[in-house]
């Protein structure tokens, strides 16, 4: 039997295993359960009723969390010179081109949203095969391919987050920091849970929100009643 911690045995026997929680239970309890000496990331996780490998249920899309993630997020910015100012003084960490295109060949990864214009597409196509398990490859669908690049860089800096169905039919996605309060978590992962049920597509049959589960980064997950959510 595996060995499980007396930490981890408490935040267990706090969890009602026959129940499931509300969205407000689930925030305020998330926080009790959780008893690490850092700002955890607090997690939602989704499984739907969707084939991912047909195309038209392979859901992604973008929402803005409306308390942020609390996670100054590190933007690259690739364009080219014309619009290096504006990107700049959006707040972008990175902008550039060719130098940041021969990095990420080399193994660079270390941001979380890459920003690109339509211009530089066919440049940084070869880069997909990298950015692209990493989650962080340039796309239209996603708000991150655009010519209003100090646009999307306010917006990923004010709390815009992509997301993107896994092969198992579930999405992951941090909706916010064990120091935010039950309100904001709970209002956060409301309006996530919309942008989900906004994305439904008219081919999925039967039940669409299956499961749903939060949970810190050090946390068990806690079951949320998908039933309250109109799907």
């Amino acid at each position: 039997m595996a060995f499980i911690p007396k930490k981890r045995k408490t935040a267990n026997a706090k969890i009602d295993a026959t129940k499931v929680y509300s969205l407000k239970d689930a925030s305020t309890l998330v926080k009790d359960i959780t008893t690490c000496k850092f700002d955890a990331s607090v997690d939602l996780h989704i499984r739907l009723g969707v084939d991912p490998k047909k195309a038209d249920q392979a859901i992604r899309g973008t929402v803005t969390l409306p308390h942020g993630t609390g996670k100054t997020k590190k933007v690259l910015v690739l364009c080219g010179p014309e619009q290096e100012a504006a990107a700049k003084s959006a707040g972008a960490d990175f902008v550039g081109l060719d130098e940041f295109v021969q990095k990420i060949e080399g193994g660079w990864t270390d941001v979380d949203v890459i920003i690109a214009t339509p211009a530089v597409m066919p440049k940084i196509g070869r880069l997909g095969k990298i950015l692209g398990p990493r989650n962080l490859m340039p796309n239209p669908k996603t708000g991150t391919v655009t010519n209003d690049v100090a646009g999307a860089v306010n917006e990923v800096k004010g709390g815009k987050i992509a997301f993107k169905v896994d092969k198992a039919g579930i999405i992951h996605a941090s909706v916010g920091r064990i120091s935010f309060t039950p309100d904001k978590l709970t209002e956060n992962s409301q309006e996530f849970i919309n942008a989900i049920i906004k994305a439904k597509p008219s081919t999925s049959k039967g039940t669409y929100l299956k499961g749903l589960t939060m949970a810190s980064t050090m946390s068990p997950g806690i079951p949320v009643d998908t039933k309250s959510f109109v799907h």
